[in-house]
């Protein structure tokens, strides 16, 4: 495969906002002009769905139809937006409503004339301050900000073409399978930047967190970002697809687990730790593994470490390393019926099918009284057993009391937080605590890979393939 040359020019990158049926609420923080040369000046918007055109009205009255959609771009660097009532963490355990605020461009576009669209167009680098500050608190240590601002970079370019043409494997979209079994169904999905017609990334969780530059609020962030301006992580010369999560669990996790039957070799599994162990391949493996806390980097109770790098809505959640959670059989009923319009009658067991190698369930299967379900992949096991998401799919089952052979509920007890790939967010974040630098940092987490500066100079890699 081909190596990069060194890029001209800063990518420019569309992210996708909130979309949503109904009014759609702006503020503009200073004047912006739209396509047609007009100026509109500061003050409170609402867009409304007009059929396949969008239709402005400002408070102080009067509105505007546009077929096309609205774009508006910045007279001045000073000028911003706000966009009213974003969702964030959306179906996960802390979404909640926030008013935001960003820098660049608006557009908004009516899709199917029945929902608004807004989208932020802006520049990779004001992009990337905002993103590792939403992901993680800017109180953070310098050392973890710059390892995710090159994370954040790499993800984003292998994502989003022309950039992502040049992966070893391109990224797939949502795969579905839903086939008979004998006495059951099968329902097998990954999720993966699918839906994303009209932008590059989306601002939530299902991309990465961008919150707007109300999260840039401490020189050390911009710091970061300048720091690492335009570095990529590489490995045979494509830019790597660096995911990461909130809190492997002690052990990360290969990309196929997660999503297509594809593998990268600087996505493996491996022990958040010094030195290293071996990967769990049975289910007594699993079990050992999780129903223990066993040392590891992103197993940590400091919470003057956490408090630093968990943005405030994340700071509730503190059993990300070791947790449990109780199905009773009526939960159960409402989740299968609700999530995959099936009722399989009272669940009799879980079976473990496949794992990972970190304990990370792939495909399950309950068995009901009348039939049995297999679900997989891994976020599609967290979204039908919750009803927002299970922290992981790391964990193993313990049936309660039966009653006519029934039990009456499930204990499930599991590991870390999100699905374990790449980077450790916490486990990161102690590192650079005890001193680790931002490129020993990315060194342990995507093992063999190395750096590119794209808008600099040209590859640089150590002679063992490690970060440098």
């Amino acid at each position: 495969m081909g190596g990069w040359g060194m890029m001209i020019d800063e990518p420019r990158i569309r992210v996708g906002l909130v979309e949503r049926r109904g009014p759609l609420g702006f503020v503009l923080r200073g004047p912006f002009a739209d396509e047609q040369g007009r100026v509109w000046p500061a003050g409170d918007y609402s867009a409304l769905a007009a059929g396949a055109a969008v239709q402005v009205s400002a408070a102080a009255g009067g509105a505007d139809l546009f077929n096309i959609g609205l774009r508006l771009s910045p007279v001045s660097e000073a000028s911003t937006f706000v966009v009213r009532g974003v969702v964030i963490g959306i179906s996960f355990h802390w979404q909640q409503e926030q008013d935001q605020e960003f820098a660049g461009g608006l557009q908004i576009r009516a899709i199917a004339g029945e929902s608004l669209l807004a989208i932020n167009e802006v520049p990779l680098e004001t992009y990337l301050a905002s993103v590792i500050s939403s992901e993680m608190s800017s109180l953070s240590n310098p050392e973890l900000l710059r390892a995710h601002a090159i994370i954040s970079r790499s993800w984003l370019l292998a994502q989003i073409a022309p950039w992502r043409d040049q992966l070893l494997q391109p990224t797939a979209p949502t795969n579905l399978t839903s086939e008979a079994e004998t006495n059951g169904r099968r329902i097998v999905r990954w999720y993966d930047r699918e839906g994303h017609d009209h932008f590059d990334v989306c601002a939530d969780d299902h991309c990465q967190r961008y919150q707007g530059v109300t999260r840039i609020d401490l020189p050390v962030v911009t710091e970061a970002v300048c720091d690492t301006r335009g570095m990529a992580l590489v490995f045979d010369g494509q830019i790597c697809d660096a995911r990461f999560s909130k809190s492997c669990g002690g052990m990360t996790e290969r990309f196929s687990s997660a999503w297509q039957d594809a593998d990268y070799p600087y996505l493996s599994v491996a022990f958040d730790g010094l030195g290293s162990l071996p990967e769990l391949h049975s289910e007594d493996d699993a079990r050992r593994w999780i129903r223990q806390r066993p040392p590891a980097y992103c197993n940590t109770e400091d919470r003057e470490v956490l408090q630093r790098i968990l943005p405030s809505f994340d700071q509730p959640t503190t059993d990300f390393y070791r947790w449990q959670v109780r199905l009773s059989q009526e939960e159960l009923h409402y989740l299968l019926t609700s999530r995959l319009g099936i009722d399989p009658g009272s669940i009799l067991r879980f079976e473990p099918l496949r794992r990972g190698g970190s304990g990370r369930l792939i495909l399950l299967r309950l068995v009901g009284e009348r039939q049995s379900v297999t679900i997989g992949k891994e976020l599609e096991i967290r979204r039908v057993l919750s009803r927002t998401h299970l922290y992981s799919s790391a964990f193993v089952v313990e049936p309660g009391k039966a009653v006519d052979g029934i039990p009456e509920d499930f204990t499930l007890y599991g590991a870390g937080w999100g699905h374990g790939v790449g980077l450790c967010q916490i486990g990161a974040a102690v590192m650079a605590a005890r001193g680790f630098s931002f490129r020993q940092i990315l060194a342990h987490y995507y093992r063999g890979a190395g750096i590119i500066d794209l808008y600099r100079t040209s590859l640089r890699l150590s002679s063992s393939g490690d970060a440098t």
